[in-house]
């Protein structure tokens, strides 16, 4: 990894190939999406982007589209807003077997009262290349994020469950599970909710953000990453879908108890392996890849639990294809494809690497290792 070095030359140290090849531009996005964040690929094959436009709240919620590595993305519909809040805020999605696509829709995100406790899980049904119906599978959360569908049942990350009160203080957040045919579930967002599936305590007193990216292996094991803390956990079934084991699969080598405010903190931090965990993919090998987001990174796990770097780079514009604040990975066509999230900056959050947000933004791509 990298060695220590002075502060002037940190940028240029960080932008460097580690066990892959560097990541190329794959498409620039719209200007009208100035947030991409999850991706999911629909039964024609298409790479579908969401875009919750964070940064640029003027700009309606979207979902873009891509046929085919090579040609530019465009518009396929628009996310309907919120009555009460008049926004959308699509982040994890993934699509069902009939071809409906689940939402999740971060309405809390901002962190504005008005969406407090507001997200929903949302399925959008469609006809002609058009949105056909909305339902509203669960309401009331308070930050929903990825989301996975296996089988019959529709798994949900939310990042944060402030209103359950671990013995220690720290944040709690949690995974939940939901029925395909399910229907306005209002979730209360405390251990009551029949629909949770497993809870998570994030221990880095620095980052008090939970669980965020999933995916299921070839087996059925569900991995899950809680971001603040950089660790992956793997939870298992038995036949009738009862979670029968929770273990820590993978875990940074990073000391999250160095505060941020300490001098030369991202010298440090950057030296780490998979520092953060926010969207996960898998590829046919059952090879997890991991947006390390903090750190402007993409890792490897791989189905022993080895963490490696794929690639890493300091904080830069993505103009010619590096990483943006990596929000979620995808294999689509053999390839590694990255959405570049780029909205999270600033001297609030001293521990990330990237500083301020870039238009236009960009999707990169990665060879699979």
């Amino acid at each position: 990894m990298l060695k220590w070095m002075p502060a002037c030359l940190f940028a240029l140290a960080l932008t460097g190939c580690l066990n892959g090849s560097k990541p190329q531009q794959h498409v620039t996005l719209p200007a009208f999406c100035t947030t991409p964040d999850g991706m999911a690929i629909d039964s024609q094959g298409r790479l579908v982007i969401a875009c919750p436009n964070f940064a640029d709240p003027t700009k309606p919620a979207c979902l873009l589209r891509i046929a085919k590595p090579g040609e530019a993305a465009y518009r396929w519909v628009n996310v309907p807003a919120m009555t009460e809040t008049g926004v959308a805020a699509p982040m994890g999605i993934d699509f069902g077997p009939e071809g409906d696509l689940y939402v999740c829709d971060n309405q809390g995100w901002s962190g504005s009262p008005q969406g407090q406790f507001k997200g929903r899980l949302l399925k959008l049904t469609f006809a002609n290349n058009t949105i056909e119906s909305v339902t509203v599978i669960a309401s009331g959360m308070e930050h929903p994020n990825g989301v996975r569908v296996r089988g019959n049942d529709i798994y949900v990350t939310q990042s944060m469950l402030s209103k359950v009160k671990a013995p220690s203080g720290k944040l709690v957040s949690a995974v939940y599970r939901f029925k395909r045919g399910d229907k306005n579930i209002r979730l209360t967002n405390t251990l009551s909710d029949t629909s949770l599936l497993a809870t998570f305590e994030t221990q880095n007193p620095y980052c008090q953000y939970g669980v965020d990216g999933l995916v299921f292996d070839s087996k059925g094991a569900l991995f899950v990453g809680n971001f603040g803390d950089g660790t992956l956990h793997k939870l298992t079934f038995d036949a009738a879908g009862k979670v029968i084991s929770n273990t820590l699969f993978a875990k940074t080598d990073f000391d999250t108890r160095l505060d941020p405010k300490t001098p030369d903190f991202l010298l440090q931090a950057t030296q780490a392996k998979m520092r953060t965990t926010d969207g996960i993919c898998i590829d046919a090998q059952d090879n997890l890849y991991v947006a390390d987001f903090s750190n402007n990174a993409i890792a490897k796990v791989t189905p022993a639990g080895i963490i490696s770097v794929v690639w890493q780079n300091g904080d830069n514009d993505g103009a010619t294809g590096l990483l943006n604040q990596p929000g979620e990975p995808i294999v689509w066509k053999g390839k590694l494809i990255v959405s570049n999230f780029d909205a999270v900056f600033g001297t609030n959050n001293p521990d990330k690497v990237n500083t301020r947000h870039d238009t236009p933004c960009t999707l990169s791509v990665l060879p699979l290792n």
